[in-house]
Parts: structure tokens; C-alpha cells; sequence
């Protein structure tokens, strides 16, 4: 990326860190063999992907053999899904809880089945109480996003698993054998914050190289082992037998990698995203008090900054920046696409026009306090520029 460029949109994706090519190169190409195959190379190229299963199982608190290394998030949550179906793999009738608010694999698959979507607050923090309320006789999963990717809000997951954990034991106690599990998208959350299973408190956990500064198109998903799963890919019965194909060991190894770093490096990396993203935050609305931070003031991923300027159109902000090498994100669709407006601003009840003048600014790597101020600056220019074109 040139060194011009200043990008501020790390939620919906990341520059591979050279820590992880590195570590990625030699499967890429001498140690190119696969995994499957008898002899010695190829052996010790299996040894290196189970050792990145290793890794990955110890980054977030768990055991090897429960984790199955997926291409990227949306299957990973589509595998997750797959403990609704009957044991022949054919859909039942079971009921499952998600919210409003998810990303869009965890709505369509949720859809796919009986299903209750469980609204927000204003700030996108669900509220425990609504999920104990949805639960049904028939609900045998619970999916919440550990954080929200267009207003970094940060969810409760500790205090909605001791809720699906209360219901189960009720359950046994009535001599009800209805399983239930949490599943949990942490895609958004790790590498700004707590991703460890036992703190969490879920049974299943979804994670995304592509967003931790790891290689694209590869996800895993750890599944406690009482969570029976179908296979949504069949061939070679790979990652027991769930979903079959060659290993993508280079994949397997960069992820591996990113996701230690991520661990490893939470803690300064959100202290120090966390100051620029305030300072961000300041500078705009100081210049604009007009302007409307969303998201909740406390439970935030450090590095999000969703805020809203009346009247204005998002989209041309977007283009504007552009051209002043400034890459953004929008929290609103395209200005001239009203049908398709972002379904998590009309979740927490954002008027339409404001959600029209949505801006996603998400600090990460790539972001310095020198980068940060200028991006204040030509922000600021560009959201004045168009309130004066406006008043024309």
C-alpha cells in the first residue's frame, strides 16, 4: 500500500503482517507438499499443520482436537449451524436465538430455521434478559456476536452464556434431553479483546485470519466435543470428516501466527488504538457538535469509531476522501440505494437520514497519531465542503 495512503478501515480488512508471510513463505513454496501423503516431507508438512491447529487451540484457551480450520468466517458459522440438524444432516424443527444486529452468515443461516432475532439497545448492546426471554422449548442455539463490526459495540457474552447454562441445567434436571449451545462470531473481536473460551463462557467460537492481519479466506471454528456437527463439504473426511479438501497448510500456519500476535499484543494495541480513536473522536466533534458518535460509550472495541453527520450524504464523503487518499467505510448503503440501508442503524433506531451520513472509522496497524491527525483534518474539510455546497 503507498505510503500516502491513509486507511481507515480495518474492520473490513487487514494488510497481512510480515511476521505472518514469513512464517506463511515456506509452504508456499519448497514445503509445498500435501499433507495426506506418506513420505517424510510431507509428514513433517502435517506435522506443521497440526502444530498451527496447536497454536491456534492455545491462543484462545482450548484443546487441538476442537478445533476445525475452516475458509474464513461464513463457514465457520455455517459449520456452527449445522448442530440444528438431525442426525441424518437434514434440517429439524429446532429454534434458535441470534440478534438483529449479526453479520449477515449468522442471519441467513439463523433463517434458515425456526428462529427469534432479539433486538438492541440504542448503543448495540443486546440485553441479556431479552435473550432468557426468547428462549423456547425447542431453542438449541444461541449465536451473538462478541462485537459488532459497523459500531464496535462489545456484547455481554459472559452473562448470556450463564443464562444458556442455567436453562440447560434446568433442562437435565426436568429429565429434558433438548441440547443447547452458544455460539459466538468473535471475527470483529480479537486482537482488541478478551477472545479466551473460558471467560467467555461459549460453546463454540468463530475466528478470522483476514481481520487480525492474517491471510484471507481462512476461519476456524472450536467446538466444545459434546456439539454434534455435519459435514458441509464431502470428499477426503479432512477436519473429521466435517469439511473435506486439501489442507491449506500456509493459510493454516499465517493464521496460527496472527492469531498469537493478535493474543499477545491485545493488551498495547488497544490502549494505543484507543487513543487515537478518542482523539479522532474529539476533533470531529468539536468541529461538528451536530455530529452523532454511535455505539456504547463503555463496551467498545478501542479501534471503532461510527459517527453521523446529519443531512450529509456518506457516499460522497467516501468518494471525496478517496481522492485525498483517505479510505473509509460507510455505516449506510450508497445514498442512491435507500433499499438496502444498513439493517444495524435500522436496528438501533437510527433515523434514516442520519444513517445516510454514516461514517465507519476503524483504526488499526496502519494507523499512527501523525496518519490519524491528518485523517481528522481532511475528514473535517471534506464534511465542510459539502455542508457549503448544501447551502448553495
Amino acid at each position: 500500500m503507498p505510503q500516502q495512503i491513509i486507511y481507515l478501515d480495518h474492520a473490513a480488512a487487514t494488510p497481512m503482517d510480515p511476521r505472518v508471510r514469513a512464517a506463511m513463505a515456506p509452504f508456499e513454496t519448497e514445503l509445498f507438499f500435501n499433507p495426506s501423503s506418506p513420505y517424510a516431507p510431507a509428514v513433517s508438512v502435517r506435522n506443521a499443520y497440526e502444530q498451527a491447529r496447536a497454536d491456534l487451540a492455545h491462543a484462545i484457551g482450548g484443546k487441538p482436537a476442537d478445533i476445525i480450520i475452516t475458509a474464513g468466517a461464513t463457514e465457520s458459522i455455517n459449520l456452527a449451524f449445522t448442530c440444528l440438524d438431525n442426525p441424518d444432516g437434514s434440517a429439524s424443527d429446532a429454534h434458535v436465538i441470534t440478534t438483529a444486529i449479526e453479520h449477515a452468515s449468522v442471519l441467513a443461516s439463523a433463517k434458515a430455521h425456526d428462529h427469534t432475532l432479539v433486538g438492541v439497545t440504542p448503543t448495540g448492546r443486546v440485553l441479556p434478559a431479552e435473550i432468557e426471554t426468547a428462549i423456547k422449548p425447542t431453542t438449541r442455539l444461541v449465536s451473538v456476536g462478541l462485537a459488532n463490526n459497523e459500531l464496535g459495540t462489545i456484547q455481554p457474552i459472559r452473562t448470556i452464556a450463564e443464562i444458556v447454562r442455567a436453562e440447560r441445567l434446568r433442562r437435565l434436571q426436568a429429565g429434558d434431553a433438548t441440547p443447547l449451545f452458544l455460539h459466538c462470531d468473535a471475527s470483529q473481536g480479537a486482537g482488541q479483546t478478551n477472545i479466551n473460551i473460558s471467560s467467555l463462557g461459549v460453546d463454540m467460537l468463530t475466528c478470522n485470519a483476514g481481520k487480525i492481519y492474517g491471510p484471507k479466506q481462512v476461519g476456524l471454528l472450536w467446538a466444545q466435543p459434546d456439539v454434534v456437527l455435519h459435514a458441509l463439504v464431502h470428499g477426503g473426511g479432512q477436519e473429521r470428516n466435517l469439511r473435506s479438501g486439501t489442507e491449506n497448510v500456509a493459510g493454516a500456519v499465517g493464521f496460527a501466527r496472527a492469531l498469537t500476535l493478535a493474543v499477545e499484543d491485545r493488551k498495547f494495541e488497544a490502549e494505543r488504538l484507543q487513543v487515537l480513536r478518542d482523539g479522532l473522536q474529539r476533533y470531529l466533534t468539536r468541529e461538528f457538535p451536530q455530529a452523532v458518535v454511535s455505539g456504547h460509550k463503555k463496551h467498545r472495541l478501542p479501534g471503532h469509531l461510527h459517527i453521523s453527520f446529519p443531512g450529509i450524504d456518506a457516499e460522497r464523503i467516501v468518494f471525496l476522501l478517496e481522492e485525498k487518499n483517505v479510505l473509509v467505510g460507510t455505516g449506510a448503503a450508497c445514498a442512491a440505494n435507500k433499499d438496502t440501508r444498513s439493517h444495524v442503524l435500522e436496528a438501533i433506531g437510527m433515523d434514516p437520514q442520519l444513517a445516510d451520513g454514516s461514517l465507519r472509522l476503524t483504526l488499526g496497524h496502519l494507523s499512527t497519531r501523525e496518519n490519524t491527525v491528518v485523517a481528522a483534518q481532511l475528514i473535517s474539510a471534506a464534511i465542510h465542503s459539502e455542508y457549503e455546497r448544501m447551502a448553495r
